[in-house]
């Protein structure tokens, strides 16, 4: 069944303002695939009859593709950097029970991406760039129109800043796990 030409009028039409709102969320490689998968949920839709404002639909459409792709992002980050020494550290703290690592995992996983988030924008951008994408130096220097030593910098700043957040974090844990279980 073909999409709607109201829709698909109406997608055309604010594609470009999609995409510039995309480009503040996902690096710019990144745009054009959500653009589409945007298009296609839209052609996928069983019916289109209850949009009533199909421009706030298809905005809130991209928006959510755009947050699902981060998540997946980040938990490539994680899965997949074995670099970070902040992850092989929390790594090691859960090796006892499933259940408790399951949760401390996740747990674990929602105060790495905090550290990530508190990172300055230019840190994180590179950081995120880098271990998230897989971008190299070369690429995240020509994004962000910085120098490579620059994007160095920006990154080992970023491995350092949530290497530290990350054991702050785990002390307060600790010491507060201690006080519950000596209470």
């Amino acid at each position: 069944m073909p999409v709607n030409k109201t829709i698909h009028d109406a997608f055309m039409a604010t594609r470009s303002g999609i995409a510039r709102m995309l480009s503040r969320l996902v690096p710019p490689k990144e745009v054009d695939d959500i653009l589409q998968d945007t298009y296609v949920r839209l052609c996928q839709a069983k019916s289109t009859d209850h949009i009533r404002e199909p421009r706030s639909f298809m905005y809130r459409t991209a928006r959510n593709l755009a947050y699902d792709h981060l998540k997946r992002a980040e938990v490539r980050l994680v899965d997949s950097d074995a670099d970070t020494e902040a992850y092989q550290i929390s790594q090691l703290q859960y090796d006892s029970d499933e259940p408790r690592q399951q949760s401390a995992s996740q747990e674990e996983f929602g105060h790495f991406c905090d550290a990530v988030k508190a990172l300055p924008m230019q840190c994180r951008r590179a950081f995120v760039l880098k271990k998230v994408y897989g971008y190299s130096i070369k690429e995240i220097a020509t994004e962000l129109a910085i120098s490579e030593k620059t994007v160095e910098k920006h990154i080992a700043q970023g491995i350092k800043r949530c290497t530290l957040y990350m054991r702050k974090v785990g002390a307060t844990t600790d010491s507060a796990e201690n006080r519950g279980h000596h209470g």
